[in-house]
């Protein structure tokens, strides 16, 4: 059985985050969290006198209120949209923290497998790719986080690219995920290396390669090389070239990953409107 966390702020992205969720998990016993947190209210009070008996204007749970009403309107948003699946249990959580530690607490106390997150996309004059608190819990949050862009639709992962500058190794107990995938999907792994400019592998990068090439060599998949002067760009060409259906991502790779969403403007590049993808931790 496996446990997924589902952070919901009630938005259409979030909503479609959990829809993607329940069809990509149709198959598997699952228990799935859905994690509202109530945002702490930072007011410092100075230098004011207060008689004892003012009660507090806004009390917990006044504040929490209509966040529960909200989640059992998912429950039952899920209930008519899905059919009643065995395979599935939900809980409500509704915590008031900061978000970072909200999510970190659940990912411990409940031993969750995978996060499922919802993005946006463009959002302000930067037009950044990850949202903040996407952003955040990719990088902060040790535990694999599946990212759902608002445009994404769930179909069968026949295509799945997993871009590596293969100078890190990892460890099957990383790589497990993208096994899962393949074995449940039935779908061709395309591990893809791009360099700005054409470079011989060096050794580090050759035995990588090989323990790769090795672990999946029961699955489809393929090697890519390639060569472009902007990585991001070079991501969104291929990947609209093979039809990608999800990017694989290890967080070990934090550099090669900030190249490629971190630091790129959504009019340079547009596959994370519509391509979820998976962020593997170790």
């Amino acid at each position: 059985m496996k446990s997924i966390l589902l952070p919901t702020d009630f938005s259409e992205n979030s909503w479609n985050a959990i829809a993607y969720a329940l069809r990509y998990f149709s198959n598997t016993t699952c228990t799935f969290y859905l994690l509202h947190v109530n945002p702490i209210t930072e007011v410092a009070i100075t230098d004011i006198d207060y008689s004892y008996n003012i009660e507090p204007l806004i009390t917990e749970e006044v504040q929490t209120k209509p966040a529960r009403k909200k989640l059992n309107g998912l429950l039952k948003k899920i209930a008519i949209q899905f059919s009643n699946n065995p395979k599935h249990s939900f809980f409500t959580i509704n915590d008031t923290d900061f978000f970072i530690d909200a999510v970190r607490k659940q990912v411990l106390e409940k031993k969750i497998d995978l996060i499922v997150m919802g993005t946006k996309g463009a959002s302000g004059l930067k037009k950044l790719i990850i949202g903040s608190n996407t952003a955040d819990i990719i990088t902060k949050v040790k535990c694999n986080t599946l990212v759902v862009p608002e445009n994404a639709t769930f179909k069968s992962l026949d295509q799945i690219a997993f871009p590596t500058d293969l100078l890190q190794f990892y460890g099957i107990t990383t790589l497990a995920p993208i096994l899962e995938n393949l074995e449940q999907f039935n779908g061709t792994l395309n591990i893809v290396n791009i360099n700005k400019k054409e470079v011989n592998l060096n050794k580090d990068q050759e035995k990588n390669k090989d323990f790769l090439e090795d672990y999946f060599s029961t699955y489809p998949h393929q090697f890519h090389f390639l060569t472009h002067t902007k990585i991001e760009n070079g991501i969104n060409t291929f990947v609209k070239s093979k039809n990608i259906d999800m990017i694989v991502m290890i967080a070990k790779s934090l550099n090669y990953f900030q190249q490629l969403f971190f630091h790129s403007k959504i009019e340079e590049i547009s596959y994370q409107t519509d391509i979820p993808f998976l962020v593997l931790h170790e």
